[in-house]
């Protein structure tokens, strides 16, 4: 029997530790700029006695809908509930295969396998890291369901190609915009484009919740229904149970608080661009870092800064010792994570997500981020190389 020890799955973030003098992230300036309005909503919540599906959720799935240029919002428990509940109401399950990025986080994965599905991973672009749209159709069979791309580190994916395809082969699509708030493909929103598109509110996120919250966005009025039955036991009226569903809302605590952080999110969305712009200026043909690529037609929110270097650990190691904190995202692709020893995947079976996972480190940003401060990351980083050159 397999122990685990509690204490490694702890959620307090280590990336905000105070023992960096630049933490990988820090929730201090969002936190103190929304300080009073998030008192209020406490207050309400607390003597609303609403706590589960009232009215701010319903307020939070209208204004979230109008966020994502979509018809309707279901909000839903966490990210990786989103997008389970989306593959279910798209009859998608034991038999059928998924389409996923081979360098994704694992619950874009393991969304696929609790439906009873099988993954198919699709390697990303080089330089745009997201789904590469020309490898698709080679990966499509008779058994595939559904495509799902992530808009990995907060940029679009091509989505006009991936759209036109599934279409072609008359697959549905599930965006996973869980990193990507705000994020444009030719000036549409990411999240507007699927079937079905799910996201996460994870605290980390550019819209972040204080604690587990997640949503589900579409434009299918039907779709949208089903969503909300299942999410709910499967019932729509109270002991009437339709379908065999799941206990997957939102509750109302960090609805009010999502619509808070909503009225900040594009001041903030802008922060971390001018952040980006910043590294991006003043680290060009500093040792040997390839730097992001946005893919023409795609805009970049920045949920993370991401770098590439093959001396990538002594990289993490040297900021670590001068007070700067970074973050590996991700060390293990999901086709060598033993979860998914099942598949029969093998190192270099995906050459591009490997490189990626063994090359690629996150810089600090996020809103509150100072210019200085991304001066000293960016001159540590000019110090390593002149080292160790």
């Amino acid at each position: 029997m397999r122990v685990f020890c509690e204490k490694n799955l702890s959620y307090r973030f280590a990336s905000v530790s105070t023992d960096f003098m630049i933490p990988f992230l820090s929730f201090e300036y969002q936190h103190s700029a929304i300080r009073e309005e998030a008192m209020e909503v406490f207050q309400q919540f607390f003597d609303s006695q609403y706590y589960v599906l009232g009215p701010q959720t319903t307020k939070f799935e209208e204004q979230y809908a109008q966020l994502s240029q979509a018809k309707h919002c279901v909000g839903i428990s966490n990210g990786l509930d989103a997008l389970q509940i989306a593959l279910r109401v798209l009859d998608v399950g034991p038999g059928d295969e998924v389409i996923v990025p081979s360098n994704t986080y694992i619950a874009s994965a393991l969304a696929v396998s609790y439906v009873g599905a099988k993954p198919i991973f699709v390697e990303p672009r080089v330089d745009t890291y997201n789904l590469n749209p020309e490898e698709l159709e080679d990966a499509i069979t008779s058994n595939t369901k559904a495509i799902m791309p992530v808009h990995l580190y907060g940029q679009a994916c091509e989505m006009d190609a991936i759209v036109d395809l599934s279409k072609k082969f008359g697959l549905a699509v599930v965006e996973d915009n869980a990193q990507a708030h705000l994020a444009q493909w030719n000036g549409k929103v990411t999240g507007s484009f699927g079937d079905l598109n799910a996201t996460s509110f994870y605290p980390s996120k550019n819209l972040g919740a204080l604690g587990e919250a997640g949503a589900i966005t579409t434009n299918d009025d039907d779709l949208a229904h089903a969503c909300k039955v299942i999410r709910n036991y499967g019932s729509q009226k109270r002991y009437y149970n339709e379908v065999k569903g799941f206990n997957a809302r939102i509750d109302e605590l960090q609805a009010g608080l999502l619509m808070v952080k909503m009225k900040y999110l594009a001041s903030w969305t802008a922060e971390r661009q001018q952040l980006a712009k910043q590294y991006a200026n003043l680290l060009q043909n500093v040792g040997d870092l390839i730097l992001p690529v946005s893919a023409q037609g795609a805009t970049h929110v920045y949920h993370l800064f991401v770098v590439r270097t093959n001396y990538r650990d002594k990289l993490q190691e040297f900021l670590s010792e001068h007070g700067i904190g970074s973050i590996i995202h991700y060390p293990i692709p999901p086709h060598l994570q033993q979860a998914y020893a099942d598949l029969g995947h093998k190192k270099g079976d995906f050459p591009v997500a490997e490189m990626l996972a063994e090359t690629c480190l996150s810089l600090p940003l996020y809103p509150g981020l100072t210019e200085e401060k991304v001066a000293v990351v960016i001159e540590t980083i000019k110090q390593f190389f002149a080292e160790n050159g």
